[in-house]
């Protein structure tokens, strides 16, 4: 054996474990935490201009609920336990400003606008019974207030028109347990075992067939979680007009096909055997196959994305900055998300972009679903905001900010991180290109963009509200929608109406309407709108005569009138349209930003139908009007329960009026039609069902404004593409080598509910 073996067998044992020690030290090494970034910013803070549109504090809706308890001279009943015969507070909200006293504050170093609430009160407890809307201010120490509700609607709201308060929907769900089931024990309780909690409710609206009706049809579920795809047969019609609930009583009854006149009649045409009966199996407190709990064992964790220097946007109170964009934000009671004051490049690009009503328009042979027709803002878009989850509703790093309202309550309601912010990376190029022509260059652009996020559960859906800002001057409003799909009991014809989902399951056709309100100011308030589009034009060839050529040019086209400016939901529209501004680029042109819709709606109600007025905003997906105080709001909460004499009829916005060179506002009706099928059990994805529009500058630039980003990656085949000041994205392992500072997960979805 050579005697140097043994010495060189140390030598490499020990150069091994010097190596293995290194490599176990390493991994041990923590990697250095990224940048603190805040996780939840509280509306709080120095006041800023930004303010003149904040949500009121939960301290300014008590002092308004205190002074209008002191200064009406009548008693005013908590909502959450009113009778229909009582006075109550229905809401509280802030009344934005008008906008030329905002414009002079902002722009022209005027006065501060008054800071006020608008208050919307049920009178049940008078004589002629009526709903009035008052402005109290101001703020945040209210000394007086003023009647608004003939200045908004032309005269007094009628009693009946006020939305359904949770507190009459108790009423009505003892009413049917104390005396409509009283009426049928024997056929409840061998057809559904029912024992008092085992079913579940859903109702319908509108409330009848003419003005002054509130009859409802309750249509029954298995109480189980998910009940809205568990029908069971029974649908119960019940007139609840009257302000005696005593007075109460069931109208109709409807069960597996037939109809009756009563509970009564029911429970006799069961027992003497006269009727056809349908056991639907009952199923588990879980829902069994519409149970959202996971059928796969948790995996490996979906990627998630992080900020590894901080967030690169700033939120404070109500104002956002983000790269070249700013912009104030709110949550409505009754729209919900809504934005003032978007500038891009420290120049007004729009006022206002707010949702306006979301609407679904059902069809089915059960009397519930096919009389179904819902306003979701008459419920509160954004007073069913609901708190998100970290890491699944937006990304688990995003800012997440708390909103309150005060809605059928004397006390305002706190909302826990019930709105995100954040930027998000899409994982494709916002542009690029790569150069094997001539010269070899790569050049391209991140699209990272920011999202500012609501979402409303309105029953059985779920709503996703984004506004996302984007780095080349860009805006996009955008509703994904998700939840449980509605249902009705499946029997007879039921196929012409949806398709089968379970056993006794029937999915119902539905169209979804979705209204926004878009106040751009294109390089100032005034604009005129402008349409440009193609057309093929034939002509011969210049140097061979003898050929033809089709080439397609430009047409262009001012549309003068709000008449012009109407675009029915199905009719063709210009491909690009957009609110033109008084100035011109570097170019000649004028500056503009278009309006581009992104929707594949269904058809519209007919307009012979006694209620369409109450929806006439969704006759178009585009109307430009003039913008007018006294017209803020394409719709009305009243208009729900009163869609026969709507107390705001979009269609009369539309008057022929001049629209060039004029403050203009775009009205965006986007949607979807949904059947709904087997894939959405146990309930509706967003893929496929989003709908919005999108805002591009057109002409606004002289170039595209995203070249400016520091975003932009570059280089040629000259250059040191590894070097950091070449190309930042070698420096990636570098600058991303950190630990994100995620915060534990917390949840308050479930309190105070």
């Amino acid at each position: 054996m050579n005697p140097k073996l043994p010495y060189v067998l140390l030598v490499g044992a020990a150069v091994i474990i010097f190596i293995l020690s290194c490599m176990l030290l390493s991994r041990g090494r923590r990697l250095p935490s990224c940048e603190s970034q805040p996780s939840v910013v509280e509306k709080t803070g120095s006041m800023s201009q930004s303010l003149v549109f904040a949500d009121l504090t939960p301290e300014e809706m008590s002092r308004v609920v205190r002074y209008l308890q002191g200064n009406l001279g009548v008693p005013l009943v908590d909502a959450s336990r009113a009778k229909p015969s009582d006075n109550c507070i229905a809401s509280v909200d802030l009344q934005v400003p008008a906008k030329a006293e905002v414009l002079r504050f902002l722009d022209g170093g005027g006065a501060r606008p008054p800071r006020e609430a608008l208050a919307v009160l049920y009178f049940g407890n008078q004589a002629e019974p009526n709903i009035t809307e008052y402005v109290v201010g101001p703020l945040p120490l209210p000394a007086y207030h003023r009647d608004v509700t003939v200045q908004k609607y032309g005269g007094k709201v009628p009693y009946h028109r006020r939305p359904t308060p949770g507190s009459e929907y108790k009423q009505l769900g003892v009413f049917l347990q104390t005396v409509a089931f009283a009426a049928a024990p024997t056929f409840l309780q061998e057809i559904f075992g029912y024992e008092g909690t085992n079913v579940a409710f859903q109702t319908t609206v509108p409330h009848g067939f003419q003005s002054g009706d509130r009859v409802t049809w309750f249509v029954l579920f298995q109480n189980v979680s998910g009940f809205f795809v568990h029908p069971v047969g029974l649908e119960v019609l019940v007139d609840h007009s009257s302000l005696d609930t005593s007075q109460w009583a069931v109208s109709m009854v409807f069960y597996n096909g037939q109809y009756y006149r009563d509970m009564v009649q029911l429970e006799s045409a069961y027992v003497q055997g006269r009727i056809s009966v349908e056991k639907v199996r009952k199923a588990p407190w879980d829902g069994d196959f519409s149970s959202m709990k996971p059928r796969a064992p948790a995996a490996a964790l979906f990627p998630v994305q992080f900020e590894p220097q901080g967030p690169r946007y700033s939120v404070r109170n109500n104002h956002v900055l983000f790269q070249a964009w700013s912009f104030a934000f709110g949550l409505s009671v009754s729209t919900g998300l809504r934005l003032f004051d978007i500038r891009h490049k420290g120049e007004r690009v729009a006022y206002e972009i707010s949702v306006q009503e979301a609407l679904s328009v059902y069809g089915s042979n059960c009397p519930g679903g096919m009389s179904t027709r819902y306003m979701d803002g008459s419920f509160g878009l954004g007073r069913y905001t609901s708190p998100l989850v970290r890491g699944v509703d937006c990304p688990y790093s995003a800012t997440y900010v708390d909103t309150h309202s005060l809605s059928e309550s004397l006390r305002p309601r706190k909302r826990k991180a019930s709105l995100c912010i954040f930027e998000h990376n899409l994982g494709s190029p916002l542009r690029r290109h790569y150069s094997n022509l001539q010269s070899l260059y790569y050049g391209g652009l991140v699209n990272s963009a920011l999202v500012v996020r609501s979402i409303a559960t309105v029953g059985n859906y779920d709503y996703v509200w984004d506004f996302i800002f984007y780095q080349n001057g860009a805006i996009e409003g955008k509703v994904q929608a998700t939840g449980y799909p509605s249902s009705s009991f499946l029997h007879g014809d039921g196929l012409r109406y949806g398709n089968r989902l379970w056993e006794h399951t029937l999915g119902t056709i539905h169209t979804h309407f979705v209204n926004y309100k878009v106040d751009l100011d294109v390089g100032g308030v005034k604009n005129s709108l402008v349409a440009h589009d193609m057309a093929f034009e034939m002509t011969r060839a210049p140097w061979s005569p003898e050929q033809q050529i089709e080439r397609p040019r430009l047409t262009k086209k001012v549309l003068d009138t709000e008449d012009q400016a109407a675009f029915r939901l199905q009719s063709k529209m210009p491909r690009y349209i957009y609110f033109a501004a008084n100035s011109k680029n570097k170019w000649g042109h004028q500056r503009g930003y278009r309006i581009q819709i992104i929707s594949f709606a269904g058809d519209h109600i007919p307009e012979a139908s006694s209620m369409e007025r109450a929806i006439s905003w969704a006759r178009y997906q585009l109307a430009v009007t003039r913008r007018k105080e006294e017209e803020p709001t394409s719709t009305s909460i009243y208009n729900q329960n009163d869609p026969w004499t709507p107390t705001v009829a979009f269609a009369d916005f539309i008057n022929n009026e001049t629209i060039t060179n004029e403050d203009l506002v775009a009205w965006i009706t986007a949607g979807f039609l949904h059947i709904p099928h087997s894939e959405d059990i146990p309930n509706t994805v967003t893929v496929g069902n989003s709908v919005g529009f999108l805002l591009r500058p057109y002409n606004y630039y002289d170039l595209d404004p995203s070249i400016y980003s520091h975003d932009g990656v570059f280089f040629t085949n000259e250059q040191d593409f590894t070097a950091c000041e070449i190309n930042p994205l070698a420096c990636l392992p570098k600058t991303a080598s950190c630990l994100p500072n995620f915060l534990p997960f917390t949840y308050d979805g479930f309190r105070n509910m």
